[in-house]
């Protein structure tokens, strides 16, 4: 039985294109969520022990200019996860209203307008308690 051909592939291929590399680059995002998600559970879970165990969490944080590094990180990879499903959103879910397919730019408006207002509810919600 011959042998299967398994052609090489440099662990650095999707450096080659520039669309490789964006979609890399979404995928990675992902982690990077996850990993914010994680954070964000482990915050649920100090609050669960008490205020003393809250403040310590939040402390050791202050105390490390590098969380703000990871914070930054966080938000600009969600924010481009977020953007790039929303554009690929027209491929995702396909409307009709009767016979005729409702155009992408719709669904893809929709969703930014939601994301907007949601965000700037919840800003307002935080500085409010201020």
């Amino acid at each position: 039985m011959p042998k299967p051909y398994i052609r090489k592939m440099p662990a650095t291929w999707w450096l080659r294109k520039r669309a490789y590399f964006w979609f890399m680059m979404r995928e990675l995002s992902a982690v990077f969520v996850a990993g914010y998600c994680v954070m964000l559970m482990v915050f649920l879970w100090s609050m669960k022990q008490g205020v003393s165990r809250y403040e310590d969490l939040l402390g050791w944080m202050q105390g490390h200019i590098w969380t703000i590094g990871v914070h930054f990180i966080a938000l600009v990879f969600a924010a481009y996860h977020s953007i790039t499903w929303f554009n690929l959103l027209p491929k995702v879910i396909v409307l009709r209203q009767g016979e005729e397919k409702v155009p992408g730019i719709y669904l893809v408006s929709a969703h930014y307008v939601a994301w907007f207002v949601i965000s700037a509810v919840l800003i307002c919600l935080v500085f409010k308690s201020h």
